[in-house]
C-alpha cells in the first residue's frame, strides 16, 4: 500500500512540478489563503515565537512578519516540489551559489567539507550544491535526513533532494558513509541541518539563540571535529521571489584544532544575524523553544538520584 501511495504522490507531485513558476506561485497563494485564514496552521505557535524573538517589534510588524512568513512557507513547497521537474540549467537560473572556490581550495588540498545550516529560506534548494563545485564534479554532495513516518512521503522526498546530484544520507549512518568515502579517497560535503531541538539524551550544549535559552545539538560538530572537516555557514537570500543566494561562509578551515562547541556557538551566532535581517523566512511552526533547562535539569536529578521520590 505504501508503494501504490508513493506512486501516486510522486506521480502528482512530477505533474505539478512541470508547471510554470508562475502557475505555481498562483497555487502557492490560493494554499495561503486556505492556511492562514481557514485553517489557521500553527499560528499561536508561529505568533509566539515571533512575539517572544522580537519583544520590542510592535505588533503590527509583527503580524506583517506572520503574514510574510505564510506567503513563504507555502512557496517553500511548491518550489521543493519544482525540483522534481526543473533541469540544472534552469534551477541555476533561479538560485544562485557563492563562495564555492573556497570550497574547491579545500577539495584540492586533499580534504573535505561541511555545510551547517538552519531551517531558513528554501534549504531544499541546496540539495543542488554540487552544481557550484565544478573543478570537483566527482565529489559527494551528502544530505543527511531523518527518516520521515510515512515511508511513501520518505521515498518521495529522497527523489526531489537527489534529483540535482545530492546523495541522501541516513543521519543514524553518516560517519560510516564519510569514513567508506575517505578510504574511497573521494571529495565530500555533507550538509547538517543543525537548529532543530534535540531529544532530552541528545541535550549536551545550552545557548542565548532569538533571546532564548536554548537546548542544541551538538552531534554534527562531533562528526565535523572527527573528519576535520572545513566547515562552512550555508548562509541562504531570498532577494524576491523565486530567487535565492546562497554564501558559504568559512566557520573554521580545521574542525579538529577547535575547542569543543565552538563551531556551534559561532553558527547559532550567524544563523541569528540571518534570522534578524530578514525574520520572515525562518521556520517558525516549529515550537523550537518547548524543551526548559528546569525541566532538563530535573530530569538529569532524577537519573543520578534513581529513589529519590518527585
Amino acid at each position: 500500500m505504501e508503494k501504490v501511495t508513493y506512486y501516486l504522490l510522486k506521480g502528482l507531485v512530477l505533474a505539478l512540478s512541470l508547471l510554470p513558476f508562475r502557475v505555481l506561485y498562483a497555487l502557492s497563494d490560493l494554499i495561503y489563503v486556505l492556511l492562514y485564514h481557514v485553517i489557521r496552521y500553527r499560528r499561536r505557535v508561529v505568533r509566539s515565537n515571533l512575539t517572544s524573538s522580537f519583544p520590542d517589534m510592535p505588533l503590527k510588524e509583527v503580524k506583517r512578519v506572520e503574514r510574510r512568513f505564510y506567503h513563504w512557507l507555502c512557496d517553500y513547497f511548491v518550489e521543493a516540489f519544482k525540483l522534481l521537474g526543473i533541469s540544472d540549467e534552469q534551477l541555476l537560473r533561479h538560485i544562485e551559489f557563492r563562495g564555492a572556490e573556497e570550497m574547491e581550495r579545500v577539495f584540492a588540498e586533499g580534504r573535505n567539507c561541511a555545510a551547517i545550516l538552519g531551517h531558513y529560506c528554501n534549504w531544499e534548494w541546496l540539495t543542488a550544491t554540487g552544481l557550484a563545485v565544478k573543478k570537483t564534479p566527482d565529489a559527494v554532495v551528502g544530505l543527511i535526513y531523518h527518516a520521515l513516518r510515512s515511508d511513501a512521503a520518505d521515498w518521495l522526498f529522497i527523489d526531489i533532494r537527489s534529483a540535482h546530484g545530492g546523495t541522501c544520507v541516513n543521519k543514524r549512518h553518516v560517519l560510516r558513509r564519510l569514513m567508506e568515502l575517505k578510504r574511497e579517497g573521494r571529495r565530500s560535503l555533507f550538509g547538517y541541518i543543525s537548529d532543530q531541538t534535540p531529544k532530552w539524551e541528545n541535550i549536551h550544549l545550552w545557548l542565548d539563540f532569538l533571546g532564548h535559552d536554548t537546548p542544541v545539538f551538538t552531534g554534527g560538530e562531533r562528526i565535523m571535529h572527527k573528519m576535520d572537516d572545513a566547515v562552512f555557514y550555508a548562509e541562504m537570500e531570498r532577494p524576491r521571489r523565486g530567487q535565492y543566494v546562497c554564501t558559504f561562509r568559512l566557520v573554521s578551515d580545521h574542525a579538529a584544532q577547535e575547542e569543543e562547541h565552538a563551531i556551534t556557538r559561532r553558527f547559532f551566532q550567524m544563523l541569528e544575524a540571518t534570522i534578524r535581517r530578514e525574520p520572515a523566512y525562518y521556520l517558525w511552526t516549529h515550537n523550537r523553544w518547548k524543551r526548559t533547562r528546569e525541566q532538563y535539569n530535573a530530569i538529569v536529578a532524577a537519573r543520578e538520584n534513581p529513589s529519590q521520590e518527585h
